[in-house]
Order: structure tokens, then sequence, then C-alpha cells
């Protein structure tokens, strides 16, 4: 990873960039493919954003993980987050992707393109030799802030229901023990007296 990383507790970086946006396959959005992105789509709406990043389109373990969270994206709508993926693979592989794969083309969210690579290395996620983005998820709260990062190597697939989960307990914005799910007790902190 470069020496830059955005982690828990500082601000998102700021963007502009180029996706592929989720009604890009509809066949009453031709020519409505693209759509330019910024850290404004949850910011102004006072909502949540998970941001996830794969390393490559056309590879095989990132379709899974992709489809994962597609499966779930009325999760991420009920929890007023704000769902992006992302890599550093520019808008017109990722519509060729799309097209191409099965698994890919009813997607719910946008497909982010970082072909300057300049996001993915103030995140601090850009892989040293290819300059590919890590499997990293980032939870950011409505003001900002980033509140979660999870970095996974280039050939290990995330955990999705753990993305959700944390989201859960973050937004209670109370004490929750280890494998806490949402809907279960938090814990209250109290003084001990000596």
């Amino acid at each position: 990873m470069s020496n830059k990383t955005a982690s828990v507790g500082s601000k998102f970086p700021e963007f502009k960039k180029k996706a592929v946006v989720a009604a890009a396959l509809s066949a009453d959005a031709p020519g409505k493919e693209f759509a330019d992105i910024t850290n404004g789509i949850h910011t102004e709406s006072n909502q949540w954003m998970v941001m996830f990043w794969w390393p490559k389109d056309f590879t095989f373990v990132c379709p899974t993980e992709i489809a994962a969270f597609n499966n779930v994206y009325g999760e991420f709508a009920d929890r007023d987050t704000v769902l992006i993926g992302a890599s550093t693979d520019s808008e017109f592989v990722h519509l060729a992707w799309r097209r191409e794969n099965s698994d890919l083309r009813d997607l719910k969210f946008p497909m982010l393109a970082d072909t300057s690579k300049s996001l993915a290395e103030e995140l601090g996620i850009l892989q040293a030799e290819e300059k590919i983005a890590y499997r990293a998820t980032f939870i950011v709260d409505p003001q900002g802030i980033i509140r979660w990062v999870n970095v996974n190597d280039l050939s290990v697939g995330r955990n999705v229901e753990e993305v959700l989960r944390v989201l859960d307990a973050l937004q209670t914005d109370e004490l929750c023990p280890c494998n806490w799910k949402k809907g279960e007790e938090t814990l209250t902190a109290q003084m001990q007296e000596a």
C-alpha cells in the first residue's frame, strides 16, 4: 500500500469520478451509461456511504463480491446508505464487463472508475507493483468521516454480511460487543467504584 492512508476518524477524500450508473443496461437509458459521481452523493443527502474496491475487472474473485453486494443492495438502502463499487479500471471497461457478465448486468449501484488512480492512492489502497486497488471497504458517515476500513489481500474475497453488521453497529451509536448483531443488546458503560 502507499505511504498515504485514509484511516478511521479521517475525512474521506473529496472526489469526482466517472462511473457506470445503475441503470446503464436499461432499455430506456441508451446513451446514459455514464455519470459523474462525487462524495456529495451521500453527504448532500445526509446518508452513510459504503465504498468497496476490487483489483481488476474481468477477473474471478471480484464478480463474486460485486454480485454479493448487489444481492443485498436493499439492505444498504434500508440503512440509508449509498453503495458504490470502485476499481482503477476505466468506465468503458466497467461497462463492457457488465455487458459480458450475467451476474453484473443488473447492478443497482454505480461502478466508479478511478483511472487516474488518484483516489485509490489517497486512500492508501494502491498496490505497489501493479498499481491496482486492494480489496478495501470503507464505511463513511453522513458527515464524510471514515468510521470503518477493511482491506483484504488481492486473493481473498470479503464478507458482505460483516460489512452490514459493522454498519448496523456504527449506526446504533452505542457500545457493541464482539459478534454483536442487529437487534441484540448493546453495552452500557458503568463506572466502577474503587
